[in-house]
């Protein structure tokens, strides 16, 4: 008899516990059965000021993929279309349960990825609300639609659980792909940790819905080490979500039986002059590029600016980072700090668009600049070095790098401080990948090497 009367413990596909506390069951009166989608149906629609700022928050320690799904729960969205990759699989089908919950209203799984993002494409040109994921060989799978959302204007959100790409195959997280979806068109946030990639994903929504935006959002974060690793998570109520998509205040028109897709080719004017086509899409991109940059306000109205700064004021040395490193730059920092050298950390939140003219600023009296990163390519010292040229005379390491899945050792962000400071050659940063400050043709073959 005993038996009988133990608990059942609920458990994630990994076998995991499952943290998140159970929802009152819901009970259709009338017949006395439980209605599947009882708690969906009585969620209230709160605005996006009450939902950010004002609405009472409880901290759960659950994972990146768990806080995905919550964030998703949340923001009242209407078509969600999967194809599994690792590490983006279990986000996905987390948000299948959340379908069968009734939080989102469409799903299904496409048969690739190309196949995925073609559809949300379709589904955001008629006006809902898009949601889906990927994750390294699937971004570059799906990169040809991923990169049309842009100039078409569709406010879909896509979370990039980032991962190697390259030869020989590996699953673990790398985040080169960002490198591809910088000159997209798409607005790019990156998450550090789980907390973030919950806050980016409800504000990316609000955020590309904005009538003077009206663009895609990826909302990007290290595979693994954030999507399968457990972060406490700040969340509001569940019963709490985001107004509806309105699809009729968009800078463009959703497609519908009076309005065909917008900047097509089967436009007649396009199709016949190539001086038209030349001009329409140069003047489109033009206007891509200048949403991306009207969203600055929002992203400072909601996500409390483009980037974080901490001690960087009288700072001889600054770690600038992004996703996962900005956690090991932050104990860097302070290891730096221990051993009597005055270390600051900016974190970047946004990627494009990007913050110049806060780097301008907060650079401007620094000696050494360090940019640790999840790649090798160093996408991220070849912005910083563009946004900082002529307003700032520090030193810029462009590294250490990790990939493949390694893991950053605080110790290797300390020793390129330490030899930048003192002149002692780097162990593992090239001199091509080292901005001098006094030979100019060092400065020369450093932006030519980025």
């Amino acid at each position: 008899m005993s038996e009988g009367l133990e608990t059942e413990v609920k458990t994630n596909p990994q076998g995991d516990p499952i943290t998140s506390a159970p929802s009152a069951p819901s009970v259709d009166s009338g017949k006395g059965r439980k209605d599947p989608h009882g708690d969906a149906k009585r969620q209230v629609v709160v605005s996006p000021e009450y939902m950010f700022f004002e609405a009472p928050r409880e901290r759960e320690f659950i994972t990146g993929s768990e806080c995905a799904k919550e964030a998703v729960r949340r923001s009242n969205v209407d078509m969600s279309v999967a194809y599994p990759i690792t590490p983006q699989s279990e986000t996905l089908q987390l948000i299948g349960v959340l379908y069968g919950e009734g939080y989102v209203k469409e799903f299904y799984r496409g048969e690739e990825e190309y196949g995925v993002m073609s559809a949300i494409a379709g589904a955001s040109r008629a006006g809902v609300r898009a949601f889906t994921a990927t994750a390294g060989p699937g971004t570059l799978r799906g990169l040809e639609p991923i990169v049309s959302w842009a100039g078409h204007r569709l406010p879909a959100v896509c979370m990039f659980t980032c991962r190697v790409v390259n030869a020989p195959l590996a699953i673990q997280p790398d985040n080169v792909e960002i490198a591809y979806l910088l000159n997209s068109g798409m607005i790019v946030f990156h998450a550090e940790n789980q907390q973030d990639l919950f806050d980016f994903i409800m504000k990316g929504f609000i955020i590309s819905e904005k009538n003077d935006v009206t663009l895609p959002v990826g909302v990007c974060c290290d595979g693994f080490f954030v999507t399968h690793a457990r972060g406490y998570c700040s969340m509001q109520d569940r019963g709490l979500k985001l107004p509806p998509r309105d699809p009729y205040r968009g800078s463009v028109p959703v497609l519908d039986a009076e309005n065909p897709p917008a900047r097509l080719s089967r436009d007649a004017p396009v199709q016949k002059s190539n001086f038209m086509a030349y001009n329409i899409h140069a003047v489109w991109q033009q206007e891509v590029w200048a949403g991306v940059e009207r969203s600055r306000k929002y992203i400072d109205q909601y996500m409390d600016g483009l980037l974080e700064a901490q001690d960087v004021d009288g700072a001889d040395v600054l770690l600038i980072a992004s996703g996962s490193a900005a956690a090991q730059s932050r104990e860097a920092a302070r290891q730096c700090t221990e051993k009597g050298i005055r270390a600051g950390v900016i974190k970047i939140r946004s990627l494009r668009p990007f913050p110049t003219t806060e780097l301008r600023k907060l650079c401007t009296d620094a000696k050494l600049i360090v940019i640790p990163e999840f790649n090798y390519i160093g996408w991220l010292a070849k912005d910083v070095a563009t946004a900082i040229y002529g307003y700032s005379k520090a030193k810029i390491v462009a590294g250490p790098h990790v990939y493949g899945g390694m893991s950053m050792p605080v110790e290797m962000i300390v020793d390129e401080v330490e030899c930048g400071l003192t002149g002692k050659k780097s162990n593992t940063v090239p001199e091509s990948h080292i901005m001098g400050t006094v030979d100019p043709a060092a400065v020369a073959q450093f932006m030519k090497s980025i």
